[in-house]
């Protein structure tokens, strides 16, 4: 595995977004940060109550120490999975390598095929606290924007488990069925969060629409910066992506809210002259 922590990532500042428009701070939608301490929990008391401080954004050493040992007992596993085969390994395998007992790693993970995922629910407490936190006057594609960009960034903040489980999802089917089931909680999130939000005239299509194309962007991005082992600028593209979203937007807005005029004009220099400075005018807006 030297090899992928020998690549050159493009790893963009954790910087906080979560409210459009507000003021850049860190970890504003409560992303755990600096998590570098090992343990073991006690308990499923213990392990809850962990997870209810990632849950508010808060952690405390011990919930440090637990979601530390989550991540450990996962990139183990990925490790094995990609030494051995997937088939070959088993959980038990897992936790005498991580030096935990069986019972710990059912405490963090529900079945073997999770094992390559220890990322995503706390990822999508981070998208759902984005989207609430976002001020009432805010646009809701504006919110979804900002929690997509804030989730980007967490990928990013592990990029050694993001490229390594890419490599297994690519020679491992089940993974691969559990990455697609992954994801769709993301979009589903988003795509509540619009139907709730959007004009209540908005055509019903248009949450799931948007939510998909706000998704595909995020994809993208995430997609040709693990193909290239971390070698491109994903939150620039992500960026540029957003910004063409935006331009849809009010390219839409514009004719639904515009009445249309439709004229006949003799055929004279004068009326093409016209006709070339609405043109020219017409491509600057859109």
């Amino acid at each position: 595995m030297a090899g992928l922590a020998a690549a050159p990532y493009v790893v963009a500042p954790h910087l906080g977004r979560c409210r459009p428009g507000g003021a850049r701070a860190v970890s504003r939608c409560g992303r755990p940060a600096g998590v570098t301490e090992f343990g073991k929990p006690h308990d499923a008391r213990e392990l809850h109550f962990a997870q209810e401080q990632i849950r508010r954004g808060h952690l405390s050493v011990t919930s440090r120490r637990i979601l530390e040992t989550k991540y450990r007992i996962s990139e183990t596993a990925m490790a094995l999975f990609l030494e051995e085969g997937y088939a070959n390994v088993t959980v038990e395998a897992v936790a005498e390598a991580s030096s935990v007992s069986r019972r710990t790693v059912f405490r963090h993970f529900e079945s073997k095929d999770e094992l390559a995922f220890p990322d995503h629910t706390e990822r999508i407490r981070l998208v759902e606290r984005c989207l609430l936190e976002s001020a009432p006057d805010t646009d809701p594609v504006e919110a979804v924007i900002a929690a997509t960009g804030e989730s980007l960034r967490d990928f990013l903040s592990r990029p050694e488990l993001v490229l390594r489980r890419f490599k297994l999802t690519r020679v491992v089917p089940e993974l691969r069925k559990r990455e697609v089931i992954e994801h769709e909680r993301y979009v589903a999130l988003t795509r509540s969060f619009l139907r709730d939000h959007l004009p209540a005239d908005a055509p019903p299509f248009q949450s799931m629409a948007l939510a998909a194309l706000i998704d595909a962007i995020h994809r993208s991005a995430l997609g040709n910066w693990v193909r290239t082992g971390g070698a491109t600028d994903a939150v620039a593209e992500l960026e540029a992506g957003m910004e063409w979203v935006r331009r849809l937007m009010v390219h839409q807005s514009t004719f639904s809210a515009s009445p249309l005029l439709l004229a006949l004009l003799p055929d004279t220099p004068q009326t093409r002259r016209v006709l070339t400075s609405l043109k020219d005018a017409a491509e600057e807006l859109f």
